[in-house]
């Protein structure tokens, strides 16, 4: 009898072991898909990050960096209020284009108002597992209180509050920038401007008077291209799909035809916010 009642209390322990594993594992991948699918900012859905800056103290931080936006950077709708991101913000050039709020506490210069800033670049030497924001000299300057942002600048690295916002550019639209290497059998395009989610997940091109769609391969940060076995055919027509929320909005003949690279073409499209 006492045999038996010590194998029943082994097996008992095995099944709360394994209920307990089982619901270590099952948090730990809930936990895991709400940061891989964290939503926007509602209310006071800030965390804490880390905040340096680099550049110029009232400059732009750099012209484009890993993410090929070039020296709009530094003009509307951008303004220089632009950061790279730590990899976890970067995302293998993922994050390009999203937008969020920064703001700061714990310092005598900060006003503690948030302000809003694009990723536009990477950070190598941020670390993987922070939030790490390495704004331009105008953006982490925007975080002080009037006249005390060169006070803050002088901190150098501060803790800050950070949340994802809906990128919101009024009266914009959708542009893309042909790269300067694209010809007729391969054609690559910077994608600048982007409402909403302001990352994307797809992006696809329709030939003139053809039905079908060739997907784009992300090249690297906003630069996505395609390759092709015989001469594209302009204008072409870009549907592009959202990598947060997953909507689609499509170009109509955006690269008309005589397209030279170089060249940015300005859509009447964007994604409603």
């Amino acid at each position: 009898m006492a045999s038996t009642l010590r194998c029943a209390f082994s097996h008992l322990l095995i099944v709360i072991a394994f209920l307990l594993t089982f619901i270590v594992m099952t948090s730990s991948c809930l936990n895991l898909r709400k940061f891989l699918n964290a939503s926007y900012a509602s209310g006071s859905d800030w965390s804490p990050a880390v905040a340096t800056w680099y550049g110029p103290p009232n400059g732009l931080g750099s012209e484009g960096g890993a993410c090929g936006y070039g020296n709009i950077v530094g003009q509307p709708p951008f303004s220089s209020m632009i950061s790279a991101g730590s990899p976890r913000l970067y995302q293998w050039g993922k994050g390009c284009g999203s937008c969020y709020e920064v703001k700061c506490t714990g310092n005598d210069g900060c006003s503690g108002n948030p302000v809003k800033i694009v990723i536009t670049d990477e950070c190598p030497g941020c670390s993987a597992t922070d939030f790490h924001f390495d704004l331009s000299g105008t953006a982490f300057g925007a975080m002080a209180v009037s006249g005390q942002d060169e006070k803050l600048r002088n901190a150098g690295r501060i803790q800050i509050q950070h949340r994802r916002i809906k990128c919101n550019y009024p009266g914009v639209s959708i542009a893309f920038h042909v790269d300067s290497g694209s010809n007729p059998y391969y054609f690559a395009t910077n994608i600048e401007y982007v409402n909403g989610d302001g990352d994307l997940a797809k992006v696809e091109l329709k030939e003139a008077n053809s039905g079908s769609w060739h997907s784009m391969q992300q090249s690297w940060g906003v630069v996505w291209k395609l390759d092709n076995g015989s001469p594209l055919q302009a204008p072409f027509s870009i549907r592009l799909t959202t990598l947060k929320s997953g909507k689609t909005i499509v170009a109509d003949d955006v690269i008309p035809a005589g397209w030279n690279p170089g060249e940015t073409y300005k859509s009447t499209v964007n994604f409603h916010t």
